[in-house]
């Protein structure tokens, strides 16, 4: 029998992806494949932990097979992530793959099955492993009504980005504000905080203060301790990693890498603001 589904691919986003540039970053982009289809995210400059915030939708895939069979076992979704270069081929970074979330046309869009929640999954380069996605994947029978009966996308919409549709409500992650402070001596160090981008700006980056040379070109520039703010999830959980790196700086603005390193979790570092109501009634009380 054959069966026709819609796939949505909730591309929120990757972490701890593979240097392939010289820079010490990538230009990552996500390619996801099922059956005879494939889409790609955008592509994310100057990252390893790219946000695409981005829902690819497959219509009208056909399968074959019994219904039940489709919801039991349906087939595997395979992401491969790449790096965009300005000339040339891209380079590929890691693969990984995922089962869909199954409904059929008589069952309801509703919890606790659905709308599904992102998941990490692991990427892997070789026998390697090569960072992780965050992602979506839920698989939506077509019925006799057709499209019309699917559960409709829940913005949010972002003018900017043109025809490029952000993971809808209800599957994205709570965003809170945060402020991310650094400290550094001695070497000049880029730190970059994940953050949205678009296809053409870089993410957001901390310059510290160490370097003489910075200062020299930067006389305004604060001293050792430099902040910015950032949206992250509120579940600690999905917080990406800190990526820092050390660069040499050289003549005529070039910096050379000399060396990253990743702080995984930035769970230690958190700091939450005493309740001062409940000091307040341990005092009285």
């Amino acid at each position: 029998e054959k069966q026709v589904f819609q796939l949505r691919a909730h591309m929120y986003q990757a972490r701890s992806l593979f240097a392939a540039d010289s820079s010490g970053l990538s230009d990552p982009f996500a390619r996801v494949f099922f059956i005879s289809q494939s889409q790609c995210t955008e592509v994310l400059n100057e990252t390893l932990c790219p946000t695409w915030d981005q829902l690819l939708v497959f219509d009208n895939v056909e399968l074959y097979g019994e219904a039940h069979e489709m919801r039991d076992d349906p087939p595997i979704i395979v992401i491969e992530i790449y790096d965009q270069d300005t000339v040339g081929k891209a380079d590929f970074m890691g693969r990984t793959f995922a089962k869909p979330l199954v409904k059929m046309s008589d069952e309801d869009y509703c919890p606790p099955r659905f709308p599904p929640q992102l998941e990490y999954y692991q990427i892997y380069r070789g026998n390697s492993t090569a960072g992780d996605l965050l992602a979506a994947f839920e698989l939506l029978q077509i019925g006799p009504g057709g499209k019309s009966d699917l559960p409709p996308i829940d913005g949010p919409t972002d003018m900017d980005r043109g025809p490029i549709l952000p993971v809808p409500l209800g599957i994205r992650p709570v965003l809170s504000k945060y402020r991310v402070e650094v400290i550094a001596w001695e070497h000049q160090i880029l730190i970059q905080p994940s953050s949205r981008t678009t296809r053409k700006t870089p993410t957001s980056a901390l310059w510290s203060s160490g370097s003489k040379c910075y200062r020299r070109r930067n006389p305004a520039a604060p001293n050792q301790h430099t902040f910015a703010s950032q949206d992250l999830p509120e579940n600690e959980l999905l917080h990406p990693p800190l990526n820092i790196r050390v660069v040499d700086c050289r003549a005529f603005g070039r910096y050379t890498l000399v060396g990253s390193h990743a702080v995984s979790s930035l769970r230690k570092f958190i700091y939450r603001p005493p309740d001062r109501k409940a000091q307040h009634w341990n005092m009285t009380g």
